[in-house]
C-alpha cells in the first residue's frame, strides 16, 4: 500500500510539472488543437520508442495530445517529406533521427530539399549503437566477428531498419574502415531487424540502443561494443569499437524534432523551450536510462549545427568510401 501511495504522489508530481511547463507568451494561442508527430520507422524502432517518450510528455505539458503517425521507408524521407510539405502551422511536426541527414547527403533525389525545407527545433538524445550477435554465434568479440568475415568474404549477413537509415550507415562504416564485406539485409524496422538476429537468420546488427540493450540486458542476444568514442553508461562493460581495435570509428544515433520552413519563430520557441525542460525532468532522465537513451539536449542553434555538420560529414564519408545506398 505504501509503495502504492508513493508511485501515486510521484506520478501526480509529474503532471504538475508537466503542466507548469507551457509558458506564456503573447503567443501563448498555440496550440489549440492537436499536434500530429511523424516518425519516418516503424513502431517499436529506437526513433519510435524515444519519439513515443517525448511525445507523450509534450501532450501533459502543451495541454494538447501529440499523436504520434508511423509512416516508415525510405529511410525515415516519406515522413520527412510529408511534414515538408505540410502547412508550417506548428501542428505537424517531424521526430528523425539521423538518418535523415545520411539520406540528405546520399540521395540529391530526394522530393524535398533537407536543409531548406525543413527546420531542425530541438535535440534531445545522441546514443551509441551497440553490435549484437547471436547467442550461439562463434564471435565472442569483435576479433571474431572480423576473422569471420575475413574467413567468408561477402557471405555473412548484416541487419539494418532500413537502405540509408543509422544502423545501416553504422555497419557499412564498420566494413569500409576494416576493408570487409558482407550482406546487407535491410528490414521495415529495428524490431523485426533484431528478431532475425535472435533467430540466427542474421549474423550481426550494429542495433539502435533502444532495441539492442534490452536484448543485451536480458540474455537474448551477445553485445560485442558499442559505437560512441567513449564507453556507454547504460552498459560500461561494453568496449568501445575503438577499443575493440577499429580504429577511428565512431558514431551515435541522434534524434530530434523538425517543423516546416515558414513555421514561426515564436512556435519554434515554444516546442524548443518546453522541450528542453522537459529532458531536464530527473523522471524523463530515468526513463531515457531505462530505454537505453543517452540524454542530450540541444537547443535550435545546437541542433541546426549538428544536423548540418552531419549532412557534410556523411557526403564525405559516403563518397570516400564508395557506399551505395542501393
Amino acid at each position: 500500500m505504501h509503495e502504492m501511495k508513493m508511485s501515486f504522489i510521484k506520478q501526480l508530481t509529474r503532471v504538475v510539472l508537466l503542466a507548469s511547463l507551457m509558458i506564456s507568451s503573447v503567443f501563448a494561442a498555440y496550440p489549440d488543437k492537436p499536434i500530429k508527430m511523424m516518425i519516418g520507422y516503424a513502431p517499436g524502432s529506437s526513433t519510435d520508442i524515444v519519439g513515443r517518450i517525448i511525445a507523450n510528455d509534450l501532450s501533459i505539458a502543451l495541454k494538447q495530445p501529440v499523436i504520434v503517425e508511423n509512416r516508415g521507408g525510405a529511410a525515415g524521407s516519406l515522413a520527412a517529406d510529408a511534414v515538408a510539405k505540410s502547412t508550417p502551422d506548428g501542428y505537424t511536426v517531424l521526430f528523425a533521427q539521423n538518418g535523415l541527414a545520411i539520406n540528405v547527403a546520399a540521395n540529391p533525389k530526394l522530393p524535398f530539399n533537407g536543409q531548406k525545407d525543413l527546420i531542425p527545433v530541438v535535440g534531445v538524445a545522441a546514443t551509441p549503437h551497440i553490435l549484437i550477435v547471436n547467442n550461439n554465434s562463434k564471435a565472442r568479440n569483435v576479433s571474431d566477428l572480423i576473422a569471420m568475415l575475413k574467413a567468408n568474404p561477402g557471405k555473412l549477413s548484416f541487419a539494418s531498419s532500413g537502405i540509408g537509415n543509422s544502423d545501416h550507415m553504422a555497419g557499412e562504416l564498420f566494413l569500409a574502415t576494416t576493408g570487409l564485406q558482407a550482406i546487407h539485409i535491410p528490414y521495415k524496422g529495428g524490431s523485426p531487424a533484431a528478431t532475425d538476429v535472435l533467430g540466427g537468420q542474421i549474423d550481426f546488427y550494429f542495433a539502435g540502443m533502444p532495441v539492442g540493450l534490452p536484448l543485451y540486458k536480458g540474455d537474448k542476444v551477445r553485445a560485442l561494443a558499442v559505437t560512441s568514442k567513449n564507453r556507454f553508461s547504460g552498459a560500461p562493460e561494453l568496449v568501445t569499437m575503438q577499443e575493440a581495435g577499429v580504429k577511428g570509428y565512431e558514431m551515435a544515433l541522434w534524434q530530434g524534432m523538425f517543423v516546416p520552413a515558414g513555421t514561426s519563430k515564436e512556435i519554434i520557441g515554444t516546442l524548443n523551450n518546453v522541450i528542453l525542460k522537459i529532458l531536464d525532468m530527473p523522471e524523463l532522465k530515468e526513463r531515457f536510462i531505462k530505454a537505453g537513451v543517452q540524454n542530450v539536449p540541444m537547443n535550435t542553434q545546437q541542433f541546426t549545427e549538428l544536423y548540418n555538420s552531419d549532412i557534410a560529414r556523411w557526403k564525405v564519408v559516403i563518397e570516400k568510401a564508395k557506399i551505395k545506398l542501393d
